[in-house]
């Protein structure tokens, strides 16, 4: 943390080192700024567009995932901004104020996604944090709060349940980080719980209850989700048959496909496609 400061705002490349399935005692603020993809906020998997601008409580585990093309990376991918809950009590100590952000604080333990005019004024806010200091970065960081704290309910989505991982395990991020490298690598084949264990050096059912304990999901709902979030982004950018993109993210049978997207999503694959590419529409 720079002395400077009593909160962190960094920009970070993709991929990078801060790119990763992880979980922090810090609440962050995660600013989508370059490129879509899928995303994992708790037990939650889903689609997202450049500009996503999310709140995430402390310890939510959290990954943005983008698609790559061979040596590609995208500079200043992702924009955070990271402090702590006791700098918010002290805070509120000082200007009690600061108490009418306790809602805030409580929805964000299973991810807010803020859209409409509470993104676009948190985002110009939270942009204004990384070149400010003094009084004026103090006044963008409450602006951004209260542009949050404020936003109308058509403009926030809760994202997942709420959920605490193992927070005294060093490993858990590690293990569960590689295996969605794996999964992610094989997403358009198989992926077996099998080999997974094997990468993590334990038994199946050892490894199976460890990654549901330290991702707060089993392996194989995870698998599901991150394919259809997969197939979900194919739909949006790209005109392909439906039956292409279930063989794309590993769906042999389109009728079962079509009944998972179903299920998960609560609309078809053509339902879908059609939606997002209305909202599209200037």
């Amino acid at each position: 943390m720079d002395p400077r400061f009593s909160a962190r705002w960094h920009s970070h490349d993709y991929p990078g080192p801060f790119a990763r399935w992880n979980y922090h005692p810090e609440y962050e603020i995660h600013y989508a700024r370059r490129r879509g993809g899928r995303y994992i906020v708790g037990d939650s998997v889903g689609v997202f567009d450049a500009g996503q601008l999310v709140l995430i409580g402390p310890n939510v585990p959290h990954d943005w995932i983008t698609d790559l093309g061979a040596g590609e990376s995208i500079p200043h991918s992702d924009l955070v901004f990271q402090f702590r809950h006791e700098w918010l009590v002290q805070c509120e100590a000082a200007m009690p104020e600061v108490a009418a952000l306790h809602p805030l604080w409580q929805r964000s333990l299973s991810g807010i996604e803020f859209t409409g005019d509470a993104a676009r004024l948190g985002v110009a806010a939270l942009e204004k944090i990384g070149t400010a200091t003094g009084a004026a970065r103090l006044s963008h960081i409450f602006a951004l709060f209260s542009a949050l704290a404020t936003a109308p309910a058509p403009e926030t989505r809760t994202l997942a349940r709420e959920w605490v991982p193992p927070l005294h395990d060093p490993l858990a991020a590690e293990i569960v980080g590689r295996s969605l490298d794996y999964i992610l690598e094989n997403i358009s084949g198989t992926v077996r719980l099998s080999t997974a264990a094997t990468l993590a050096g334990m038994s199946e059912s050892a490894f199976s209850r460890y990654f549901a304990r330290s991702s707060g999901q089993n392996f194989t709902a995870l698998v599901r989700k991150l394919r259809l979030a997969h197939a979900a982004k194919l739909l949006q950018q790209t005109g392909d048959p439906v039956a292409r993109i279930a063989l794309e993210v590993g769906y042999e049978n389109l009728s079962n496909f079509n009944r998972q997207f179903l299920r998960e999503l609560r609309e078809t694959p053509t339902q879908y496609r059609s939606r997002v590419r209305d909202a599209l529409r200037p």
